[in-house]
């Protein structure tokens, strides 16, 4: 039986020396574990321009098309301001989503226990937060047509269209429900059928797909509202299932109730393949962070906690992704910091590479 299959797109900025520690994350379980990945590398976002004058090559496409998991790094940087639009680096991002039909995107913002007073929120309403965000990717104002800058009159205007299908709704819907399922059973659906057509749709439409789940609990929220409710009590809430545009929004505000943008991991998932693996991509929340590229400050856990999610959602090792979640908490609890962690009252300052000793050590003591 052959093992399965991984593509690493590491990508811009901090992206490759993130990556670098996941790589090792990666060949600690295929020597400690038995759980071995025929992983290959290739390039995308401003790494794929400056190659090949595009920001995802056709040959690079196909692959991703064809492994079990991508998992990406970072794309995008201020080298690539004044390119045009049409290759941007966050353009190669956004190909590898819509061409591989990703149209469920998760995005937990959990709460550690040792960064519980890292958050802007008063450390009562982020403890033990744990809450999952479940966006839809392929649709929505971002790809709705016409849009595009015109004349009209003596002015240009602006126009990006929100537009989304039944099936569309329907499809990532189910996929909240059945994470729902898995956790509390509470489900929170956003839009704004107050004011907006596809609103009123997509309430309709997860009302409908509701049915087919009544174990689970199903509110729904106007999405403005939805932002100030995670600010002023996000315990509130298990599962949150949001449009493209909302989602974008709400999951970021979600991640600062964390504390660090450093720590977030999310998984983006599509139709089943003949393997019966979804379709996947993983990628850590943070960006590309040139100001500190290069420079060894920058914080792998996202991208490892991304690993973590492949291993629980592509590859069915739910254990395994336990081990490597309680080796971070345990890293964090031991009071081991990079730069982005760090406070006046201590910690362990450390480089990316020292955290991903720091990692390495917790698994070891795990077995």
């Amino acid at each position: 039986m052959s093992n399965p299959s991984l593509l690493i797109l590491a990508g811009d900025g901090i992206g490759p020396e993130v990556m670098s520690q996941v790589q090792r994350v990666i060949g600690w379980f295929g020597d400690n574990r038995g759980l071995n990945f025929d992983v290959s590398e290739d390039l995308v976002g401003g790494a794929a321009y400056d190659k090949h004058g595009v920001p995802l090559h056709d040959d690079t496409m196909a692959k991703a098309q064809e492994v079990d998991a991508v998992l990406l790094g970072a794309v995008g940087g201020p080298k690539y301001d004044d390119l045009d639009f049409s290759v941007k680096p966050e353009r190669g991002l956004l190909r590898l989503r819509k061409e591989m039909d990703l149209f469920a995107n998760l995005r937990p913002a959990q709460c550690f226990d040792a960064l519980s007073d890292f958050s802007s929120l008063k450390t009562e309403l982020v403890a033990g937060l744990d809450i999952m965000i479940v966006r839809e990717l392929t649709s929505g104002v971002y790809f709705g047509e016409p849009r595009g800058i015109f004349e009209e009159g003596n002015e240009r205007v602006g126009i990006n269209t929100q537009r989304y299908t039944e099936s569309e709704i329907e499809r990532g819907a189910r996929a909240a429900f059945e994470l729902a399922m898995k956790r509390d059973k509470r489900l929170c659906s956003m839009e704004k059928a107050n004011v907006m057509e596809s609103g009123i749709l997509w309430r309709q439409v997860v009302t409908e797909v509701s049915k087919d789940y009544p174990e689970v609990e199903l509110s729904h929220m106007y999405a403005d509202n939805g932002a100030m409710q995670l600010v002023r009590a996000p315990k509130q809430f298990d599962v949150i299932y949001t449009d493209n545009l909302f989602g974008d929004i709400l999951s970021d505000c979600a991640a600062m109730l964390t504390g660090s943008l450093g720590m977030l991991p999310s998984a983006s998932l599509g139709a089943p393949m003949d393997n019966g693996r979804p379709k996947a991509l993983y990628e850590p929340v943070h960006g590309s962070a040139p100001d500190i590229a290069g420079q060894g400050k920058a914080n792998p856990c996202a991208c490892v906690l991304s690993f973590a999610m492949a291993l629980r959602y592509s590859f069915a090792e739910g254990g395994e992704a336990d081990r490597l979640e309680a080796a971070v908490e345990k890293v964090l609890a031991d009071g081991v910091r990079t730069g982005d962690l760090m406070q006046a009252d201590g910690g362990t300052p450390v480089s990316t590479s020292e955290m991903g000793d720091a990692l390495l050590a917790a698994l070891d003591a795990s077995l």
